[in-house]
């Protein structure tokens, strides 16, 4: 056991003109290892700047990509745990490039298209890129249902494309929501691999401070690099399923206390046995300013 900073931001927002603003954000994490014992080093997350109109906006540079901030949004927990497509590895918070969102139908339509390096925060290295767009559709205040896809042109024969789907709900006491996302990825050497996961997440509110939060995650395949997933560290190659559970003990409005486990039960793969089942205990403290 030990003591994490898991996600730090210093951020700064700017109104340029009536229609422009930018923002320049820095980040700063714990090694998610369990072996490194460097020194935290900050890194830039956001660096862009908009142009927003009516029922559009334009944005510049580094800037949160489409692949998952509805679904991140809908989940909430960001702190405790991430969504599937970015705790799994099939995709980035974050990439470099120009993106444009838009409304439609009185709001209850929208999108998010973005063509980017497909480096996320980190610098060029090829000449491919990657394309990606999501649409969400909003029958009423409550329902959300999203779709999502994106190509990426990768070195050496290594592309990937991915595909998404997901619906949410929001009520007064609390909000769930489902996804299913897959990934194929083209290899330069050995066979082409899917990777597919599912998700079912909810949270109730049991009072004006305190909420708890569930979400159950099926790995339908094995994950090549779950091994390097930041303070987890998964079997790799190996199907599981994730149970998660956690009490949110809001001590001010912008302070949160979330005592939370989680539980990966592997399964049998391709003949193998299933490793050990992992169990993990924390307890987040989430600080909003």
């Amino acid at each position: 056991w030990g003591f994490w900073l898991r996600r730090g931001y210093l951020t700064f927002d700017a109104g340029l003109a009536p229609k422009w603003s930018a923002r320049f954000r820095l980040e700063v994490n714990s090694p998610g290892d369990f072996e490194s014992s460097a020194k935290m080093t900050p890194f830039v997350k956001d660096a862009y700047v908009a142009w927003k109109g009516v029922g559009h906006e334009l944005v510049f540079g580094i800037s949160p990509s489409p692949t998952f901030e509805l679904v991140e949004g809908s989940w909430g927990y960001r702190a405790v745990e991430k969504t599937p497509l970015d705790l799994y590895r099939l995709g980035s918070s974050r990439d470099f490039g120009v993106a444009w969102k838009g409304r439609a139908a009185g709001g209850k339509l929208s999108w998010h298209a973005m063509l980017g390096n497909g480096a996320g925060e980190g610098g060029e290295t090829n000449e491919g890129k990657k394309a990606m767009l999501s649409v969400a559709f909003r029958p009423t205040k409550e329902i959300v249902v999203e779709v999502y896809a994106d190509t990426e042109d990768r070195p050496e024969s290594s592309d990937r494309t991915t595909f998404h789907a997901f619906a949410g709900f929001k009520g007064s006491r609390g909000r769930c929501g489902l996804e299913y996302a897959t990934q194929d990825r083209e290899a330069a050497e050995g066979p082409d691999r899917t990777v597919s996961v599912a998700s079912l997440f909810g949270t109730w509110d049991l009072g004006e401070k305190l909420s708890v939060l569930a979400r159950v995650d099926r790995a339908f395949d094995g994950i090549p690099d779950a091994g390097a997933i930041p303070y987890l560290g998964l079997a790799e190659d190996t199907e599981f399923d994730l149970f998660l559970v956690g009490l949110d003990y809001r001590i001010h409005r912008s302070v949160s206390v979330i005592p939370n486990f989680e539980v990966v039960a592997y399964r049998e793969t391709g003949g193998i046995p299933a490793p050990d089942d992992d169990l993990i205990a924390r307890l987040t403290l989430h600080v909003r300013f």
